[in-house]
């Protein structure tokens, strides 16, 4: 196996990719709260993780990746109430929606899609566990964290405590030792969703699902990898990593990874700001592939602008690949070629690319490379067969990697016998003739 580095949040810095066991990797990243349709942005850390897994899978390693939904949580509960629904059929809904959107981006299947409403027990003997060590408090009707308790606390965002003041994502309470402290679980007996467990009738935060769906997903306390968009760095993560550390005295996962935002018009999308692009109206518009390609333009630790012009190049871009490995994949099947397809030196410069924290940029240079030549053997009269093949099966490897689908149809033998039509008027010289067989097999993107 090649070397891999990865960037690491908790490190600064990029480390060699060391997993805890050699032949297998786990991973889990943040998934949406599912109160209404998603936002593209919140695809982009997807696409992410869905990259990274599939170069380590294609690089030997058995990977275990792991992303969650959050279906509890003041949000869906106001949207649920609005609409008339109970907190499990507005989630549901939103769930099956955001699954669509993950089949046409093409997402390998997950090892394991928890839900926070599957994990409230383990969720409270978790809490109890801090609150029996002094970790946790209950002032009032809520169970706090204490962060005074945490020595390594701001060490993920690179933050003072002593810097930190309360405000964006932080809840201001009273009720609070510290300003700073965040609430585990909320005891009430309001109309929303709430459960009977063994630290009262309530609901839970939003930071402990995570650290307990490791737990228990994984059998372990420290997992390979942990992460999600950039904007979850500070407080969610470092929250995590403030109840791992209590409990288990770990930091969840050796490796922490964060994903760029996705701008628009040079703001960070989001919903709270009304500029959010709904995934589902992006992916009406535009194919799963441009959408990938979109988000694999830029590297996954920058931000990058959402534009529909960005998005129609995309689209023309993966149709100039679509056309030119389909008629490179209908000159070799005409061809006849038997000969066993082999990769070139162009796939190791690709994967080398990927190892280095994920360059996609350079990968997509060899990917263009590639097309060049498959189009450039593909027009010669006496084409060479087994290095197209070679070139076909490259470009085929190195963009399954980077989870980009090229479907084509098998020829029929009617195509076969306008083929050979073509051919035989061409030698005869039957330039009227061949031109009506020339037209057919232009309309199928044989020629």
């Amino acid at each position: 196996m090649r070397t891999i580095k990865l960037y690491d949040t908790y490190e600064g810095k990029i480390r060699e990719f060391k997993p805890i066991d050699s032949k297998e990797v786990d991973i889990y990243y943040c998934g949406p709260t599912v109160y209404n349709y998603v936002h593209l942005g919140n695809f982009r850390p997807t696409v992410t993780f869905d990259l990274l897994s599939r170069f380590l899978k294609e690089e030997g390693y058995e990977v275990k990746c792991v992303s969650n939904y959050t279906d509890i949580d003041d949000k869906i509960i106001k949207e649920s109430q609005k609409e008339g629904k109970t907190e499990k059929e507005l989630s549901e809904f939103y769930i099956k929606a955001y699954e669509n959107c993950l089949d046409k981006l093409n997402i390998l299947p997950l090892y394991a899609h928890p839900k926070a409403s599957q994990y409230i027990d383990y969720m409270a003997s978790f809490i109890k566990k801090m609150m029996d060590i002094g970790a946790a408090y209950q002032s009032k009707d809520d169970i706090f964290f204490s962060i005074d308790t945490d020595k390594t606390y701001g060490n993920l965002s690179k933050q003072n405590i002593e810097d930190l003041v309360s405000g964006s994502r932080i809840d201001v309470n009273s009720n609070k030792k510290n300003p700073l402290d965040f609430a585990l679980w909320k005891l009430t007996d309001d109309k929303g969703i709430k459960f009977d467990t063994i630290i009262g009738r309530g609901r839970p935060g939003w930071h402990t699902e995570c650290v307990c769906m490791v737990n228990d997903v994984f059998k372990k306390t420290l997992i390979d990898i942990h992460g999600g968009g950039f904007d979850l760095k500070f407080p969610h993560h470092e929250n995590e990593i403030a109840q791992s550390e209590a409990v288990n005295h770990t930091r969840l996962a050796n490796y922490w990874m964060h994903v760029g935002f996705l701008l628009t018009d040079g703001v960070k999308m989001s919903k709270s700001l009304g500029n959010s692009i709904l995934a589902k109206d992006v992916l009406e518009r535009h194919s799963g592939n441009s959408v990938r390609l979109f988000f694999l333009s830029t590297h996954y630790r920058a931000p990058i602008n959402y534009t529909e012009e960005n998005l129609n190049n995309c689209d023309k871009q993966i149709a100039k690949y679509q056309n030119s490995y389909r008629k490179g994949v209908y000159k070799l099947e005409l061809s006849g070629n038997k000969e066993p397809s082999l990769l070139i030196e162009d796939y190791e410069e690709s994967m080398n690319a990927l190892a280095d924290d994920l360059n996609v940029s350079n990968c997509m240079t060899v990917v263009d490379r590639l097309i060049k030549s498959i189009n450039s053997e593909s027009m010669k009269k006496d084409t060479d067969t087994q290095k197209l093949s070679n070139l076909l099966y490259t470009f085929h490897r190195i963009t399954s990697v980077l989870g980009l689908v090229f479907d084509v149809e098998p020829l029929t033998d009617e195509d076969k016998e306008n083929y050979k039509q073509y051919n035989q008027a061409r030698a005869e010289k039957d330039y009227a003739k061949s031109d009506i067989y020339r037209k057919k097999l232009l309309e199928k993107g044989i020629l």
